[in-house]
């Protein structure tokens, strides 16, 4: 735990801290990470960060296949070691946090833009959302000036590719939008501003009047504005975006985490959800802003439903890569440590 405690303390010192009123909440007490992360789920987690570290390649990087070298991929290992304590060059990981943090500023172009072309699938603003965020990170923890330069430069691409709706899309332009890609933008430019870089107030008016808009009766969220069915990935999405724009007791807060009950994992039921890791890479932060009688639902079951898909060698299976979903089952796993400053209340 030293290397938690450092973290912690290095956080206190660089002004970090809890984000919303939900801190000072005088409710039902959330259940501690202690009694969330038991000696089992903690041995899950060893585990997967002891797979994830193994699959890091000499350029700082992951993925395989056709998504090796995928900048969002790199990111999500990056914020799995940082959950657990390591910072860059401490802790049991924290080499591999600055090989991360050296390949994302080796792949970011003057334009501010994060990609690795051979690796961008259909979509890079999602890698671009997800690298910034972790650069975000990673500055507020060290305040290095080499990743101020590229991070300020990478918050600015995103703010000039901002369309009329308020959202973004694939491609770093200014063309239609949809909430999946908006998210990514949307967490990325709070954990920037929460590092002390600059963002317009303007910007985040306009992306928070688009995800309201994408909010369906049902309490769930639409792919696009042009209408649509609710579907639980991008719903949790859709709640956390609200939250990371600075909505956190509204109707339509209530209302998205309504619908997302509806998806509480049980025992016995396997899940057929699309897009699995990233619905519940979400949910679980949703939950855990909205705090308890939630919270105290919906980690204890996600956390066993993880455990139990969780393979022999540590690592979690997805049709992606099998880095990707163990970065995002750490993630989750970790959240109740409540180490990095863009998960705190």
């Amino acid at each position: 735990m030293k290397h938690a405690c450092t973290l912690i303390l290095a956080l206190s010192l660089i002004g970090y801290g809890p984000l919303s009123p939900a801190d000072t909440d005088e409710k039902t007490p959330d259940k501690t990470a202690v009694e969330m992360v038991t000696p089992a789920v903690q041995r899950a987690i060893d585990q997967g960060l002891v797979y994830l570290a193994s699959m890091q390649h000499d350029d700082g990087s992951f993925g395989t296949g056709n998504y090796r070298g995928n900048v969002a991929i790199c990111a999500l290992a990056g914020l799995a070691f940082l959950s657990g304590g390591s910072t860059p060059q401490r802790g049991p990981y924290g080499g591999e946090v600055s090989e991360c943090i050296d390949y994302l500023l080796t792949n970011t172009q003057e334009s501010g833009f994060i990609n690795h072309s051979a690796a961008a699938s259909h979509g890079p603003m999602y890698g671009h959302g997800f690298a910034t965020l972790f650069l975000a990170e990673c500055y507020g923890m060290t305040q290095r000036s080499d990743i101020r330069e590229k991070l300020d430069k990478a918050v600015k691409l995103i703010v000039n590719t901002q369309n009329q709706q308020g959202g973004w899309r694939y491609q770093p332009q200014r063309m239609d939008a949809d909430l999946s890609v908006t998210i990514c933008q949307i967490m990325a430019l709070r954990a920037a501003r929460n590092a002390g870089i600059h963002v317009p107030r303007e910007t985040i008016d306009r992306c928070t009047s688009y995800v309201l808009k994408s909010q369906n009766a049902d309490g769930g969220f639409m792919y696009m504005l042009q209408g649509g069915e609710s579907a639980f990935p991008r719903s949790a999405a859709g709640v956390v975006a609200l939250y990371s724009a600075g909505i956190y007791d509204s109707p339509e807060i209530t209302k998205g985490l309504d619908y997302l009950m509806q998806f509480l994992p049980e025992p016995g039921v396997v899940s057929r959800e699309s897009y699995y890791f990233y619905g519940h890479y979400y949910a679980v932060q949703a939950m855990w802003l909205a705090g308890s009688p939630r919270w105290n639902r919906w980690y204890p079951a996600i956390r066993d439903e993880l455990v139990s898909r969780q393979l022999k060698d540590g690592a979690w299976m997805s049709p992606i890569a099998h880095d990707y979903a163990t970065a995002m089952a750490c993630i989750i796993l970790q959240l109740p440590n409540n180490y990095l400053p863009i998960f705190q209340r």
